[in-house]
């Protein structure tokens, strides 16, 4: 049986160390409850009493050595795997990598900056408000009382009964003069709604951009030249401005204003309808009732304000002729920007 102990030892390390060993079965094979050692132990039972604890210690040596040959060899292979594997998926850090696309600014947002650079350049601070909005900031304040006509023009969209959602951004000038004392210099750009069918030239959602300048001895004088430098450094040196008469709730007077067409020079052309002039905002002086609902001294202080669609402002700039195109996230049209 000694004998028998030394052949299965000596197969079994043999079988180990092969160079594509399955060692799992080797276990069973030698180890296992069928295996070829497991036999010979039960096979005791016909030694004599002097020779059952000399076989046994052997067996359990065997038994020690294959299985400690076993995991020794485990462990080489396990380390050889990993080796193949890292030599399989190694990576040459000096290679030049597979650029990442890279987004850049919304047209929308290019415009904006542009005209926010414009008016920081004039000494103008941006503000802005919340575009859940009270009805007071909305309508009241700037001289549209409730069933004033001019809220059919702004229908907007209600969350409570003087809950709305803004429809211009003229209630960030209201909020500003309710807390800062004059002299007021800002622009407020953001979001505003109306409750407006999606077409070519509408949408529910756009942008706006509104100016504010309160002081004492502004004039209308001071609106025209502001709105001209503007003009000017956004379409070019040789724009020119006209007002036509209008009329704002919250401006006294008021008026459209209209640039040079920058395609014609003024002498008519497609993008200007012949016409020569592009309307691009509405301005005025401000009403004294507002600056009086602000608790502005109306006999001590005027202002004048502006304001602009983003919209408009791309799509004559850019030649864009469907205002759903800004919001479509279609990546043939953002990619011309």
């Amino acid at each position: 049986m000694k004998e028998m102990l030394a052949r299965i030892q000596a197969e079994a390390l043999e079988q180990i160390h092969a160079p594509e060993a399955d060692l799992e079965q080797i276990k069973i094979k030698y180890l296992g409850k069928k295996g070829e050692l497991t036999a010979v132990l039960r096979g005791m039972g016909s030694l004599s009493p002097e020779e059952r604890p000399v076989v046994g210690q052997i067996a359990n040596e065997v038994r020690a050595a294959i299985e400690a040959a076993i995991n020794e060899r485990k462990q080489e292979q396990e380390a050889l795997a990993l080796d193949a594997k890292l030599k399989a998926e190694k990576l040459d850090v000096t290679m030049p990598g597979t650029p990442a696309p890279m987004g850049h600014m919304h047209p929308l947002t290019q415009v904006q900056r542009e005209l926010e650079d414009i008016f920081i350049g004039m000494g103008f601070s941006i503000v802005e408000g919340p575009e859940v909005e009270l009805d007071y900031y909305n309508f009241q304040a700037l001289n549209i009382p409730e069933n004033h006509p001019a809220r059919d023009t702004q229908d907007t969209f209600y969350i409570a009964e003087n809950v709305l959602l803004r429809s211009q951004t003229s209630p960030v000038q209201v909020r500003t003069m309710e807390h800062q004392k004059p002299p007021i210099r800002i622009i407020s750009p953001g979001r505003v709604y109306r409750s407006d069918a999606l077409d070519a030239t509408h949408s529910p959602l756009f942008h706006q951009l509104e100016g504010l300048v309160v002081d004492k001895g502004i004039t209308m004088g001071d609106l025209k030249g502001t709105l001209e430098i503007f003009a000017k450094k956004l379409f070019g040196e040789n724009t020119r401005i006209r007002f036509r008469p209008h009329h704002f709730p919250f401006t006294e007077p008021s008026a459209e204003v209209d640039v040079s067409c920058y395609v014609c020079g003024g002498k008519g052309c497609r993008l200007c309808k012949g016409e020569g002039w592009i309307e691009i905002l509405g301005a005025g002086m401000v009403h004294p009732f507002v600056l009086s609902n602000c608790g502005i001294d109306p006999e001590v202080y005027s202002g004048f304000a502006f304001g602009l669609g983003l919209e408009r402002i791309a799509m004559k700039k850019y030649g864009i002729d469907d205002i759903r195109l800004f919001y479509e996230n279609d990546e043939r049209f953002l990619e011309q920007f």
